[in-house]
């Protein structure tokens, strides 16, 4: 299954470049996903690539960063703003990326498109 998922531009750019081989997330899927489309949030607002889903890691926080920061794509500070509160996390490793030639505007080919506000099955 894949699943669209809402990614700020600078860390899509951490994941195109290498950067960035983990994407975080408070909660998991409820289903099993082995292909993730990535929605560059505004100003972008375009399906700006994909990737394949090598693995999801589940750990707290503390044992996530330990097991990621060298490829996280994000400073520990913020990181762990975005955990804030949290006990348990998800990091999506990234296996291969596909970076598309020409971006896909959702709202142009689907009139009724709404960004997800963190990831929607497709």
């Amino acid at each position: 299954m894949t699943a669209l998922l809402s990614i700020k531009p600078e860390f899509v750019q951490a994941i195109f470049d290498g950067t960035k081989q983990f994407e975080f997330r408070k909660v998991n899927f409820k289903r099993k996903i082995d292909k993730i489309k990535i929605y560059a949030t505004k100003p972008v607002g375009k399906i700006v690539g994909e990737f394949i889903v090598d693995d999801i890691l589940k750990a707290s926080p503390e044992e996530l960063w330990d097991k990621t920061n060298l490829y996280a794509g994000i400073d520990k500070e913020r990181y762990f703003q975005y955990f804030s509160g949290k006990n348990m996390g998800f990091a999506i490793k990234i296996k291969s990326v596909n970076k598309y030639k020409e971006p896909i505007c959702p709202y142009l080919q689907y009139p009724k498109f709404v960004a997800p506000q963190s990831f929607k099955y497709i």
